[in-house]
């Protein structure tokens, strides 16, 4: 039997399986439109409106659409989409598209986020962090054999054709056998009372956390092969270490992080974290050698790996909103700065120089540190009345 959070993780990952792999074929399909980079950074704006959207309106939606049909949709809706983008004949076309596949993804944001806090209130067990670990892995290996299989000669066409059956067979077969998790009782506000979703002042500190942590993940994703070669002018193999660093230890922590998180509680483990991340941005920032700048990548990739997932949890917790809407209030902020981060940091590269594209993110690092000094609590799980916690596996 294939277990809840087992679901759960198969979605992230897909997802983030279609998502790498349109971008490993970015260059091709600009060949295709016969677009420029600005040209193309325009449509690939579409993706980013349709998830805001998505984030502000589509909580009561997804409500009454309940997990499983939502992830349906949500899953397999994109990976079809993507496989129809190399076939597009403009780029109006493919804005389109992406818009679409954006509102599906802020609509997965939410669907997936809400069910996993649903689950960790029943079951007394962390899957929060392992579940966005699983994105984060799907990310990193589909980033990783994309550029394989470009480098084989498969048409982008036929590629995402390929990766949209696999997820679509094996993604269905698992969504199909999912149930929704019933509401844990909390007290919290009906959910006929809010049909659009903004941060409320309760929620600013953990958006001041998410703002961090996506603020760390757009530099260290966007800019790090570029800083090498410019601040270095090391080789394209050492110069993509970087990324490489920044990815794998990012991707570890999401996925051991659970288990640390509930001995040590929430607040503990996001300040250490972001402390970690405010020493890998300095190194990163000043580094006199490559050395000292990779170590500063791999910092930066685990401090910020964790802390996102446990805002998340937060906003879920507070019973002031229905859990969707909070947590799509705080997706809406941090989709924000995972869109914009990038444009504005080189920004700072150009007019400055790209070292300080990393020391200006510390300053929002040590406000964010400040608001998981407070925002995050050492929470316990709500459980139904006589319910135990289980004792917490090793693993998912």
């Amino acid at each position: 039997m294939i277990a809840a959070q087992h679901r759960i993780y198969a979605c992230f990952f897909f997802f983030a399986v279609i998502t790498g792999a349109l971008m490993s074929r970015l260059p091709d399909i600009q060949t295709h439109l016969g677009v420029t980079e600005g040209q193309l950074g325009l449509t690939m704006i579409g993706m980013a409106i349709g998830s805001l959207i998505s984030l502000t309106f589509g909580a009561p939606v997804i409500e009454r659409l309940g997990f499983r049909t939502t992830a349906f949709i949500t899953t397999l809706g994109p990976a079809i989409l993507f496989a129809t983008v190399p076939w597009l004949p403009n780029a109006p076309a493919v804005f389109g598209v992406l818009l679409i596949v954006g509102l599906m993804s802020g609509a997965l944001e939410i669907n997936l986020n809400v069910e996993i806090d649903r689950l960790e209130a029943m079951t007394g067990k962390r899957f929060m962090n392992r579940a966005h670990g699983f994105w984060s892995v799907g990310f990193f290996i589909t980033a990783l054999f994309g550029a394989m299989i470009r480098q084989s000669g498969l048409s982008a066409g036929l590629h995402l054709l390929i990766m949209a059956t696999i997820i679509v067979v094996i993604g269905g077969y698992l969504i199909f056998g999912a149930t929704n998790t019933p509401k844990p009782n909390r007290g919290r506000a009906e959910d006929g009372g809010h049909r659009i979703a903004f941060p409320n002042l309760g929620l600013l500190p953990l958006c001041l956390i998410g703002f961090a942590a996506f603020l760390v993940e757009g530099a260290g994703i966007d800019w790090s092969a570029i800083y090498m070669r410019d601040v270095f002018a090391v080789e394209p193999l050492l110069g993509g270490m970087g990324l490489t660093l920044f990815a794998f230890f990012m991707a570890v922590m999401r996925l051991t992080a659970d288990p640390i998180v509930a001995r040590y509680g929430p607040r503990n483990v996001a300040m250490v974290m972001l402390t970690c991340a405010s020493i890998g941005a300095l190194l990163v920032g000043t580094a006199p050698m490559p050395e000292l700048a990779l170590a500063g990548f791999a910092l930066m990739g685990a401090g910020c790996s964790a802390v996102y997932p446990l805002a998340v949890s937060a906003a879920a917790q507070r019973t002031d909103r229905p859990a969707a809407v909070n947590v799509a209030a705080l997706g809406q902020v941090s989709f924000v700065v995972f869109f914009l981060a990038p444009p504005l940091l080189g920004f700072v590269a150009e007019y400055i120089n790209i070292r300080a594209s990393y020391l200006v993110c510390l300053p929002l690092l040590l406000a964010g540190l400040w608001a998981s000094s407070f925002a995050l609590g050492h929470r316990k799980l709500d459980l139904p009345q006589g319910v135990a916690p289980e004792p917490l596996p090793p693993n998912g």
